[in-house]
């Protein structure tokens, strides 16, 4: 009689995998160079078994850990049985694992008497890439060769030894090499503390029942998700959303989600979505996928292990050759705009299956500011690069509570730079960083406010890339919850004021700026429905005006100590 997983014991294996996992991010951005990493948090960490599924991942970004298992595949499925001790595979490629080409990917076998017992995964946004623009993001590319150095699967490390070949194209392929190399020796100093603490679980359990228990732990997983899907009601609910261009013309770019339930399988169908665009935002196939799996794990809630068994009962529908599904030589480097507009779409699909259990939309401008130029002090000229993404402000009402304001919302877990930081690394000045009146979907309960960040250049021929969206198709609300302000974006350049698209790339001067205002997050529930007492609290805190209390929330104060007008407000509520 073979005995049922103790769910006990699966329970502690489970908290050493993602021990390891956090024990490896944590050496990672403590001994990274750039603010990528160090300040904005854009990397991760993974454990895989020795058959390449996701077994644990560190507390980090929700849309890496979904692509690591492509990614470790496509390097074993190139060296096969040519996997020795002391390896490191390095990938970026998207076409043949990766998902754009800042990501590096770094994979570590670990060995115990010839065999693979498992593999770690480290991953980073690197500054630079190389490419026709600094920092490898540039959304107006119109094919990938145009992005920077593409690497497939190949050994950084041979039995212990570097590749110096890697090493050097690598280095004379980027801008910040110093950055690059630094953030690389990170990843593989998280790689080697994972591999320490991997055999140090092998000594405690042995290698054979090791093995056992995560196989286990994998359809322990499956299982639970399994379990959770059949909680859900049956049927099929679709649900799209807009991104404003793709920065080439001014067509809007659909995408369509379909979600299927059925017994205990969900079905994400993304037929009747756009085709590929001509820009860079657009995600590959792997990366879709991840999305995907990132939404449906927070439905599911904290109960379910973050292994790839939570992938198992999910099945997806990509058409090739389009927006969620790109083909060869489509451009990538942008593609987190894409990605939180498909997780966007998601959502708005499974909130019309769990009305109370969805968020309104998040901001979703996905805001990304690339700034970079040459101190020509230096021979040669040395160059420097700014990379400005992790600042997405307002996250979307939920049926229960207000959206909190300055959270990065959606599939994002990154974290804001501090100004201090970007002024002391970079010749650029933060004239301003603030919430925005006035912002917030409103609701029953509110969206979280956008923002606004203001830029200076302090040098001449300084280029500054955009990328940006919701100036058109604002965050949604929910069930009577209305959209929050859109973005807009302006610039002063020699003294003139200009209104910019949400995608451009140019070159400024010496005391020009740049001004961006993001949305906030959508609102739930009808706006007239929420508690008075909650809109004077926002009053107080200069959330929003008296104009606005009165015209969209139905509330009325007094001018003479700016107290609630209970009669009026009653009043006006019951015309509405």
């Amino acid at each position: 009689m073979v005995r049922s997983p103790d769910p006990i014991k699966l329970e502690i294996l489970k908290n050493a995998l993602e021990s390891i996992g956090d024990g490896m991010a944590l050496t990672v951005v403590r001994t990274s160079r750039s603010t990528v990493v160090r300040q904005a948090l854009d990397y991760s960490t993974g454990v895989l078994s020795s058959t390449g599924e996701l077994i644990g991942q560190g507390f980090c970004l929700p849309i890496h850990l979904g692509g690591m298992m492509p990614a470790l595949k496509a390097c074993t499925d190139y060296y096969q049985e040519n996997i020795r001790p002391g390896d490191i595979f390095i990938l970026n490629d998207p076409y043949e694992g990766g998902s754009h080409l800042p990501d590096i990917f770094l994979f570590k076998p670990v060995f115990i008497q010839n065999r693979i017992a498992a593999y770690l995964c480290a991953m980073t946004h690197h500054t630079d890439i190389g490419g026709r623009v600094a920092g490898g993001n540039a959304c107006d590319s119109s094919e990938i060769y145009q992005e920077g150095i593409r690497i497939p699967p190949v050994k950084l490390y041979v039995d212990g030894t570097p590749n110096e070949t890697v090493y050097r194209l690598l280095e004379k392929a980027v801008r910040v090499p110093e950055m690059v190399m630094g953030d690389l020796q990170a990843q593989i100093a998280g790689l080697e503390y994972g591999e320490t603490q991997y055999l140090e679980l092998i000594n405690q359990y042995g290698i054979e029942p090791l093995e056992q228990q995560v196989q286990q732990l994998i359809e322990y997983t499956e299982n639970l998700t399994r379990q959770a899907i059949s909680q859900m009601p049956n049927g099929t609910w679709s649900f799209s959303d807009y991104i404003d261009d793709d920065g080439f013309s001014t067509d809007s770019i659909r995408i369509t989600a379909t979600v299927t339930k059925e017994k205990d399988e969900l079905t994400v169908d993304f037929s009747g979505t756009s085709p590929q665009c001509n820009g860079a935002i657009q995600p590959v196939l792997a990366t879709t996928h991840a999305v995907v799996y990132a939404v449906v794990k927070c439905l599911l809630g904290p109960q379910i292990p973050n292994t790839s068994g939570y992938f198992k009962p999910v099945n997806i529908n990509a058409p090739e050759g389009t927006f969620v599904n790109p083909v060869l030589p489509a451009p990538v480097a942008a593609r987190t705009l894409g990605l939180v507009r498909i997780a966007n779409t998601l959502f708005g699909a499974f909130a019309q299956m769990l009305p109370h259990k969805v968020y309104a939309a998040c901001a979703g401008a996905e805001l990304g500011v690339a700034i970079s130029g040459y101190n020509k002090k230096h021979v040669p000229w040395k160059p420097w690069v700014l990379l400005d993404f992790a600042v997405e402000p307002g996250m979307g009402a939920f049926s229960y509570r207000d959206g909190p304001d300055a959270v990065s919302a959606g599939m994002l877990n990154g974290a804001n730079t501090p100004v201090e930081i970007l002024e002391i690394d970079h010749p650029v000045k933060i004239l301003e960083y603030e919430f925005i009146p006035d912002s917030e979907g409103p609701g029953k309960y509110r969206g979280g406010m956008g923002m606004k960040r203001k830029y200076q250049c302090a040098v001449d021929e300084t280029t500054i890339q955009v990328r940006s969206d919701r100036s058109k198709v604002a965050p949604y609300g929910l069930w009577g919850g209305g959209s929050s302000k859109p973005t807009s974006i302006t610039t002063v350049k020699n003294g003139y004021y200009h209104v910019k698209p949400t995608k451009f790339l140019e070159t400024f001067s010496a005391g020009d700026t740049l001004e961006v205002h993001w949305p906030g997050g959508g609102g739930w529930g009808n706006p007239l429905e929420r508690n008075p007492d909650q809109v004077a609290e926002d009053i107080l805190h200069e959330k929003i005006s008296f104009s606005r209390a009165k015209s969209v929330y139905g509330v009325v104060f007094k001018s003479e100590d700016a107290s609630i007008d209970w009669q009026s407000t009653t009043k006006l509520r019951s015309q509405a």
